[in-house]
Parts: C-alpha cells; structure tokens; sequence
C-alpha cells in the first residue's frame, strides 16, 4: 500500500503544475449530469474532473491514493474559491475501503480499473445517480504499450459490467479519442424503483477526511 502511494507520489511529482482539462467525453455529456448534489471522483488525481464538478455547483469529494496529487487539488480548490464545496480523501482503493454510504448523485471513475472493487463503486449511487466510467480498452495496445493489458477491458466489458450492477445505460461508446487511445467511455443511471422519486440533493456527508 505504501509503495503504490510513493509510486504515484513521484508521479505526479513529475508531472507540470497546471491542471488538465476535464476528457471531453465528460464535457459533451454534461447535459445527462445533475447540475447539484453530491459527487465523488475515484483516484481522480489531482483534481480535473472534481474541480470541474465544484465548480458546476456540486459538492465533490475527491479520492485518491497520492497525497500530492491530493495537495495539489486542494490547493488549486483554494485559489478558485471552491475549497468549500469539496473535501480531499487519501485512499488506496485497491487495498482500503471507501468510509462511505451510497448518497453520491454523480460518481466519476476515470482510467481506474478494478474488477474485485468496481461493484461496490457502482454501488455508492442514489436511485436516480449517474456513473461517468473510462478506460483504454484491449485494442489500446495495438498502439501503445500502456496501459498494460490487467488494466484495460475487453470489447463490451464496461457496459456489460454497469448493465450487470443494475445501471441503466445511457451513453456507451468505444472508440479511438482525441487524445490517441481507444477507450470504452460510460454513462449510465442507477434507476429509481417505480413510485420512488429520487432523493432531494444535501450537503456532503462527512467523513475521516484529510
């Protein structure tokens, strides 16, 4: 557990200081997005989708097993004046658990792949909450090497998996992006039982946050 944390740690130690853009698969969907509620944003780095989340009004906590890349997205929270609408938690999700109930609106799962623990991801969702999912596929490797082949799906595997964990999908797609890799992108609802209406947004829970 702490070697994978220093491994990321002297990644993103290497990586230059300005944050990436939200993927474009996310920007072109944000219609099917609540535009409030609460949202979680697994091993999502130093921030590029959950600073892009806050900043649309949601309450976003961030996940991730690097404590720079944490700093870093705190930091940059601060400078927009987000810091409130967020909360940074130092996870590995491969070995710990998620100290959290299923209450998220939105739940963002980007270049993260882990079969034995997806499922309870998944299951982090509100009736009614959206799951934005991508991950290189299999045929990624026709060009590059990385990601190697354990973290990349097979044809149709993401929307099997969603369709499996009960999820109702609305966008799925696999196809070569704009930045070079071919990538299985994912929407798709957790749908609300008949007669349910789904729950009014509320503030953040709180946990053993950073």
């Amino acid at each position: 557990m702490d070697g994978d944390r220093e491994r990321w740690n002297a990644k993103w130690r290497e990586r230059a200081g300005e944050l990436e853009a939200p993927a474009l698969f996310v920007v072109e969907h944000v219609g099917l997005l609540p535009a409030s509620g609460r949202a979680l944003d697994v091993a999502g780095g130093a921030g590029r989708h959950a600073i892009w989340l806050a900043q649309r009004g949601l309450e976003v906590v961030l996940v991730d097993v690097s404590d720079v890349a944490l700093e870093r997205a705190e930091r940059r929270a601060h400078a927009l004046g987000l810091a409130r609408r967020m909360r940074f938690l130092r996870v590995d999700v491969d070995h710990e658990e998620l100290p959290l109930a299923p209450v998220f609106d939105v739940v963002v799962m980007f270049h993260y792949l882990n079969r034995a623990r997806r499922d309870a991801i998944a299951g982090l969702l509100v009736p009614g909450g959206v799951l934005v999912a991508a991950q290189p596929t299999v045929t990624n490797l026709t060009r590059h090497e990385h990601p190697s082949e354990r973290f990349c799906v097979a044809a149709g595997e993401l929307v099997g998996w969603a369709r499996g964990c009960g999820l109702a999908v609305e966008v799925g797609r696999e196809d070569w992006n704009t930045e070079g890799r071919h990538e299985a992108e994912l929407v798709a609802r957790r749908e609300v039982p008949a007669g349910e209406l789904p729950p009014e947004p509320t503030d953040t829970p709180q946990g053993p946050y950073r």
